[in-house]
């Protein structure tokens, strides 16, 4: 893309913010170009954005009826899925999974609470509720 091809339409999911983008400049190099985004964007964030929430909101109802552990409401709720949470705490995405499981979450140690609370940027006594 030319850098004067970037678009600047604007995108409400960045608030305000710009964000760098690479193109290619009149001498054909490439650098770094501001832009406000775009339209198209901002549909697929939204998008992405609404699938989190109706993951989460799913999850709450099983974490309710005892189907599923809180923690992965609060992976939707953070928005994130098995491999990003998985990498966020540096376990394998089987070992995640596995904690999606009520009865295997429940007898998580108090060290992987705290990892699983860090890569969620929530304090480990809330990790334990949903809603």
């Amino acid at each position: 893309m030319d850098a004067a091809d970037v678009p600047q339409e604007g995108n409400a999911t960045h608030e305000g913010q710009r964000r760098a983008v690479y193109a290619r400049d009149a001498e054909g190099h490439l650098g770094l170009v501001l832009s406000r985004g775009w339209q198209v964007e901002e549909i697929v964030t939204r998008q992405a954005v609404e699938t989190f929430d109706e993951l989460a909101a799913a999850a709450l109802v099983g974490v309710r009826t005892g189907e599923r552990s809180p923690l992965e409401y609060h992976m939707y709720r953070a928005r994130m899925d098995v491999s990003l949470l998985a990498q966020a705490t540096g376990l394998w995405r089987w070992r995640v999974r596995r904690h999606l499981r009520p009865a295997v979450f429940a007898r998580l140690s108090p060290v992987l609470r705290a990892r699983y609370a860090a890569a969620l940027d929530m304090d480990a006594a809330r990790l334990s509720e949903a809603g």
